[in-house]
């Protein structure tokens, strides 16, 4: 049997925690960087092992798995003479797999091909909830034989992997699947206060419409957050505004309309500068209260 690669993890958010301890499960060596010190502590205790900087953690690594929140954290930890790119060895293969833009995920790839450091952009969908249940949706850019490479280790992570062409196409995928997101959280917000303003079961509606065409992961994924008013971070609005703004950025390069999004994209940018921008994005929710005269 062909040894397991060993891997360097940097970034141990509410993402990378539970992704790196599902490869620790699967029998992967797995050496993990973040800034936090119980993020490092949490990675111990499942089995990891523990680096210093992120130089020490990708010097020895087979594959470098990258999971930030955004384009300036992916550059920080990838350039300079401490990051990635100075420090890993040739041959080894880099796959980042943060939600950031797809120009970046190209300037990447070819600054690693200039040091002998395989690329590929490899961003997720599905949430806290389909990381710890290892069920990710993965879109990844990138050379075919790297895909292939690193495919074993994407099916310990995740359901749904499909390479989706060159280096910054598993971003462009991401950045459309956000769109698609943060418009159906939108719909589902107004859906659930149109509801209980007509005196409706919420959870009843909420159950019939969710076995109907008007069903969605969203739906299901998101329907206690609405019932309960739980918006404890899955994935925060912060996040999803700077996705929004990726998509939309996106967009606009290549001459696409996004009339709906755009819209989306001002409340979700609103409901930020209420305060917000630290909860779920489920509570696009409090937006919509907020518009309909409840005080939240």
């Amino acid at each position: 049997m062909t040894a397991l690669p060993k891997i360097a993890w940097i970034g141990l958010g509410i993402m990378g925690s539970p992704m790196s301890e599902n490869l620790i499960k699967a029998g992967y060596d797995v050496t993990g960087y973040t800034l936090e010190q119980e993020k490092l502590d949490r990675l111990a205790a499942a089995g990891g092992a523990v680096a210093g900087s992120v130089a020490e953690a990708v010097r020895d690594a087979d594959v470098i798995i990258t999971m930030v929140p955004a384009s300036p954290q992916v550059e920080a930890v990838a350039y300079g003479p401490d990051g990635i790119l100075g420090n890993a060895r040739p041959g080894a293969l880099l796959i980042d797999m943060s939600s950031i833009t797809p120009q970046t995920s190209i300037e990447l790839a070819a600054a690693g091909r200039e040091k002998g450091i395989r690329v590929l952009d490899a961003p997720v969908s599905g949430g806290e909830a389909g990381a710890i249940e290892a069920v990710l949706s993965i879109m990844v850019g990138g050379d075919q034989a790297d895909f292939e490479y690193a495919e074993p280790i994407f099916e310990t992570l995740g359901r749904t992997i499909v390479r989706c062409g060159p280096h910054g196409s598993g971003q462009t995928v991401k950045a459309a699947n956000q769109l698609i997101v943060a418009v159906n959280i939108q719909a589902c917000a107004e859906a659930v206060v149109f509801l209980e303003k007509s005196g409706v079961d919420l959870g009843a509606a909420l159950d019939v419409l969710g076995g109907g065409l008007a069903g969605s992961t969203v739906l299901t994924r998101k329907k206690d957050n609405f019932l309960h008013r739980d918006f404890k971070p899955g994935f925060r609005v912060d996040l999803h505004h700077k996705d929004m703004g990726i998509v939309t950025e996106a967009a606009r390069a290549v001459g696409a309309a996004l009339p709906v999004g755009a819209v989306v994209a001002q409340l979700v940018a609103s409901l930020r500068a209420q305060g917000d921008g630290g909860l779920d994005h489920s509570a696009l929710l409090r937006g919509v209260e907020r518009l309909s005269g409840a005080q939240v």
